[in-house]
């Protein structure tokens, strides 16, 4: 039944989406559109009492409750910036908005995006664990949430994927790139030597001796 409620409610999120898309901008209804908008998240709220209401009834912990965890997760740390992304880009198409500005690839500017995206999902996970710890303790019963617990430890391995290969990954490009422009400039690619300072030794002249 979980996995049924999951699916159905990945429809009516889009679902839910684009109708209030579509009311506020193809049909110029602004206040209908923003109330639909405003629903999106009653879809999560719809999985999350269901699964409870089905482990409370004695089922037994699958990886579709662990999902609906997951999908609750990144609905509340990715769905708002979803709904503002996809609402500036109907803005644009069809009601004269700026273009939306493409995240930056290179410099400074993607070393930040890099954070701020595993941000988001540390709030994911956060909210992913959260909801699986309270299952678990709500239930208490060993036996029927083993399923919980392995989705605490596949998440949290998730997250540190993540900071490897999104931030960490980023900054080691944001050195590198930091490094070649220093030296673009110089002959050789070889860093000037510093000048000799004032207060250092003299070297000898080639005067005679006294």
């Amino acid at each position: 039944m979980v996995v049924a409620v999951i699916i159905a409610c990945e429809i009516g999120f889009w679902v839910v989406l684009g109708l209030g898309l579509l009311a506020r901008y193809a049909l110029r209804m602004p206040r209908t559109g923003a109330v639909l908008l405003a629903c999106v998240p009653l879809v999560d709220l719809i999985l999350l009492v269901v699964t409870v209401i089905d482990l409370r009834a004695g089922a037994t912990a699958t990886a579709a409750h662990g999902l609906a965890a997951a999908y609750l997760g990144f609905s509340v740390a990715f769905g708002h910036r979803t709904v503002t992304a996809l609402d500036r880009r109907i803005a644009h198409r069809f009601d004269g908005g700026p273009a939306p500005a493409p995240p930056p690839r290179s410099g400074p500017g993607a070393l930040r995006h890099a954070w701020a995206q595993w941000g988001r999902a540390a709030a994911a996970w956060a909210v992913a664990c959260g909801l699986l710890c309270a299952a678990i303790v709500l239930v208490d019963d060993a036996a029927r949430t083993a399923e919980l617990a392995e989705w605490l430890l596949w998440l949290t391995v998730g997250l540190g994927v993540w900071l490897v290969t999104g931030p960490l990954v980023a900054h080691g490009r944001s050195i590198a790139t930091r490094r070649r422009t220093g030296l673009a400039g110089q002959p050789g690619g070889r860093r000037p030597k510093p000048p000799a300072t004032a207060g250092g030794p003299a070297r000898p002249t080639g005067g005679a001796r006294q």
